[in-house]
């Protein structure tokens, strides 16, 4: 199924159904149907879905960064209008979710972390980004899942034609060191929002024993284990993804209500 984009301001987003508000957060190589089942899902199950576009390419570069990132998130939800919402990070996007968590505690209601970057993940490698090798960038995507066939041919070109633009890979390299630099170990302790961990057992970019860390450090987390899923759950396994995440939200925000 397709997304459609909507525009305000200068936000570009998804949207679908009414109720709590869930925010879902794409990573750095990734884009809004990465969460294309998530989307569609909960947009009819009585929740309020959006999915911003993150700015990643467009940005000025001295200023593309992982916190830059996320202070366009809370405009974007100040803007809207939204209060107490979910945010549903993956890679980059989790991290993004940790730093609003952490400027921004009021507009938080809870947060769900798949693969997240913020304490630690593994990159391309030291040669990333190998211009012009497709099957080099075709094997680095395939690794990203636990079953190959999910990096599609079209997802392999979408990450190619990323490599091969520098004014991309410049952005990319920036807010991925950027990432690396802004490690939330020591900040974890003070986010009590309820927090959700969906995690690939085969994750290889974010492995599992950073699943551990982000529950042991997360005050209020609860952990769950997606087996033979790599690094993108909501990809890779969307329909174990959704039952996980629809049965956490309906205790959380139960239990927490929407305001």
């Amino acid at each position: 199924m397709s997304i459609s984009l909507k525009k305000i301001k200068k936000y570009e987003y998804a949207e679908a159904g009414e109720g709590h508000p869930l925010v879902l957060l794409h990573g750095l190589m990734g884009g809004l149907s990465n969460f294309d089942e998530v989307f569609h899902h909960f947009g009819s199950k009585g929740y309020r879905v959006l999915i911003p576009k993150l700015p990643l390419y467009t940005l000025p570069l001295i200023s593309t960064n992982v916190t830059t990132l996320a202070s366009h998130v809370v405009d974007f939800i100040k803007n809207l209008n939204l209060e107490k919402v979910t945010l549903i990070g993956n890679s980059l996007g989790g991290h993004i979710g940790l730093i609003i968590t952490k400027n921004h505690p009021e507009i938080v209601h809870s947060l769900v972390l798949t693969g997240s970057s913020g304490l630690y993940e593994s990159a391309m490698g030291d040669s990333f980004p190998r211009r012009g090798d497709y099957e080099y960038i075709a094997t680095k995507t395939r690794d990203v899942f636990y079953n190959k066939e999910v990096a599609t041919k079209e997802l392999i070109d979408e990450v190619f034609s990323i490599v091969n633009d520098r004014n991309k890979v410049l952005r990319t390299l920036s807010i991925s060191k950027s990432a690396i630099r802004h490690n939330m170990a020591n900040d974890l302790s003070n986010m009590h929002q309820p927090t959700c961990l969906i995690w690939g057992e085969n994750d290889q970019v974010t492995p599992p024993e950073v699943a551990q860390k982000f529950h042991e450090l997360l005050p209020n987390s609860e952990l769950y284990w997606i087996p033979e899923c790599g690094h993108a759950a909501m990809m890779e396994r969307p329909e174990e993804f959704n039952r996980i995440l629809e049965g956490w939200l309906q205790k959380v925000v139960k239990t927490y209500g929407h305001q």
